[in-house]
């Protein structure tokens, strides 16, 4: 993780970082965290008609919220996931947004973005988002064309779509066979927050309107239908993982060491690992990783970990083996492949540069909403003489992170390099045209 108290420049490791002009939105990156969200969803997008189709990506932001700015994912904050005590209550969340995509409420937002599939247009989104949950000077100068009170209702649902909202999430949940009371215990967290004023609120209490009639008709849907609930142990096995990563790279190490003292459990030996590599002691972080390999020889995210420990102690060719065997666990993982990409380039050597390219070519390919994985693709390319390509991914980056006059200039230069009418060629051409309307070029 990128966070001041770490030494080394942690970019393009296994957990990832990526901030829009004046620390506006703040992506965490993690396969492991991502695929325990996604283990949690999978049954609710199921339900939902949305298998497949919605990742579950994680903001830095220690305040309560969760969105959707398009119908390809949903964002959760960190602060959220920390606060909730279940898996279900985190299922009541998921299921919520879900709603909100399957129920088409996005389609004005959406209406308004020219290209909404392209990597410039969710910059752009993202943006407004940080403009809407109250951080002023988040947008960086970006022209956005709104009013301030725009920006802030850019996310905001109405109540009518709240309501349809939550009847379509509570179906979804019953059909996953969770706990539909764990929606309620979500609500009376943010119980009150309507009499607050917008500055002291949470931002889902922003976006999400909520009142007493609301909480209300949802206990009578939780009251009025009973249902069983399955098994939960392995939803909250994956719960208990994401929360006990994400806690040990946001929580201070002394913090996370005094809870998992002398317990020997997986999810404990993998928090300690983290710990102690942010201490940083290094000797004790690959104990504790070494000692879960051994526990979990064929558990891809473990030896991913353990690549990130090795690559950020400057340990390149040790961390490439690592992701070697992360790799072949889960061939299609983009994260992780973006990680090995990047472990590749720190040998610095030419067969170590062709390798990254080909690795980081796949990773993007999967997953393009990785500002960290284009750097370094960008750094590929250059390193294997392809200038042009390398222009493009700098200037997607800049545009993915809300940089648009740099997006500009960097696609301006991958147009006049690439063969003209390529897909290359186009797509910096997009970039170019939506970059230079939303900075005022």
């Amino acid at each position: 993780m990128c966070f001041p108290f770490v030494r080394h420049l942690i970019a393009a490791t296994v957990i990832w970082m990526l901030a829009l002009p004046a620390q506006a939105v703040t992506f965490l990156r993690d396969s492991e965290i991502e695929f325990a969200l996604s283990e949690l969803a999978r049954p609710i997008l199921n339900a939902a008609g949305l298998p497949g189709h919605t990742k579950i990506i994680v903001i830095q932001d220690r305040s309560l919220n969760a969105f959707v700015v398009d119908t390809r994912a949903i964002y959760l904050h960190s602060g959220l996931i920390l606060e909730l005590e279940s898996a279900a209550q985190l299922q009541s969340v998921i299921a919520h947004e879900a709603a909100h995509i399957a129920n088409g409420h996005l389609t004005r937002r959406l209406a308004n973005q020219r290209s909404a599939s392209t990597l410039t247009t969710l910059g752009f989104a993202l943006a407004a988002v940080a403009a809407a949950s109250g951080n002023g000077d988040a947008a960086g100068g970006i022209a956005l064309g709104t009013t301030g009170s725009a920006q802030r209702n850019y996310l905001a649902h109405t109540r009518s779509e709240e309501s349809a909202a939550d009847q379509s999430s509570f179906r979804y949940l019953r059909a996953a066979g969770v706990d539909t009371s764990a929606a309620v215990e979500v609500l009376n967290i943010f119980r009150g927050q309507e009499a607050l004023s917008v500055s002291r609120q949470d931002p889902y209490a922003r976006s999400h309107p909520l009142t007493r009639d609301r909480i209300r008709a949802f206990e009578g849907l939780v009251a009025g239908n009973p249902s069983p609930v399955a098994e939960s142990d392995t939803a909250d096995y994956w719960f208990a993982r994401a929360q006990g990563k994400l806690s040990a790279f946001t929580q201070n190490p002394g913090w996370t060491l005094r809870r998992t003292r002398g317990a020997t459990d997986t999810i404990s030996l993998m928090r300690q690992a983290v710990a102690h590599h942010r201490v940083p002691n290094t000797e004790r972080a690959m104990a504790a990783i070494n000692a879960l390999v051994a526990a979990r020889p064929n558990d891809p995210f473990v030896h991913e970990l353990k690549g990130q420990i090795l690559l950020e102690s400057r340990q390149a060719a040790g961390a490439v083996a690592a992701y070697a065997r992360a790799i072949e666990l889960a061939p299609s993982d983009a994260l992780i492949l973006a990680s090995y990409g990047r472990a590749l380039l720190a040998l610095d050597t030419a067969d170590g540069n062709r390798r990254a390219l080909s690795v980081l070519e796949q990773s993007r390919a999967r997953d393009d909403r990785n500002a960290n994985m284009l750097r370094d693709l960008g750094l590929a390319y250059a390193r294997n003489g392809q200038n042009g390509q390398a222009s493009l991914a700098v200037a997607e980056r800049y545009a993915l992170r809300g940089r648009f006059s740099d997006a500009a200039i960097h696609a301006q230069r991958a147009v006049d390099q690439l063969p003209r009418g390529s897909a290359s060629w186009q797509r910096a051409q997009d970039v170019l045209r939506t970059a230079e309307q939303i900075s005022g070029r």
